[in-house]
């Protein structure tokens, strides 16, 4: 089984862990988190077991860092939602790992009494169909937004649109070595060490 939770990337002096909003986590369930390789600049990535993150808690680590960051909440390795905000406020979200997420984001018929049959029926290859395209029509919107979080992050500048719509439409196994490339090719700084192990 791969991994299902959250990894979370934002800037910090210290450890991500000491930020305010991991305040009430647990001394011994924090030393259970794994830290990525940290990125020169003091950017890092957290991976988080379910439970240790909600929502809101993105916009108080951008409060609290004072820069950028990103949330991407992860299904067994697969398919991942990546939710980025800036210190202005404004988010962006963008799917990983696009044709196994769009079989997942198919929302069922209230008629179907078999979901085992409604799964293989070719009505259900159409709803993934038309979820495929959904997904694929907002792509060049996700990867604007994406790069207008990386320059408000004050990185470098990294690839070009269409190398971040390219990426958004690409495949990985281990969706977490999709969300590594996408930092890197946004022109954050590589890590020493950029594989991450979990």
């Amino acid at each position: 089984m791969g991994f299902s939770g959250h990894l979370v990337f934002a800037r910090g002096e210290r450890s991500l862990l000491e930020a305010p909003v991991f305040n009430g986590v647990d001394e011994e369930v924090k030393g259970a988190v794994h830290a990525w390789p940290s990125r020169p600049g003091g950017w890092q990535t957290l991976q988080l077991d379910h439970g240790l993150w909600e929502d809101n808690d993105l916009s108080a680590l951008v409060e609290s860092t004072g820069a950028p960051a990103c949330v991407a909440e992860v299904s067994d390795s697969d398919i991942a939602l990546v939710t980025g905000s800036g210190t202005d406020g404004q988010r962006w979200q963008a799917w990983l790992n696009l044709d196994l997420a769009a079989p997942l984001l198919v929302e069922e018929p209230e008629d179907v009494d078999d979901t085992s049959l409604w799964a293989v029926s070719p009505e259900f290859d159409d709803a993934v169909r038309r979820k495929r395209a959904e997904l694929e029509m907002n792509v060049p919107a996700d990867a604007r937004g994406a790069l207008a979080w990386a320059a408000a992050a004050c990185v470098p500048a990294g690839a070009e649109q269409p190398r971040i719509e390219e990426l958004l439409r690409s495949h990985e196994t281990f969706v977490e070595d999709l969300f590594s490339v996408l930092l890197d090719e946004l022109g954050f700084p590589q890590a020493p060490d950029a594989s991450p192990e979990p």
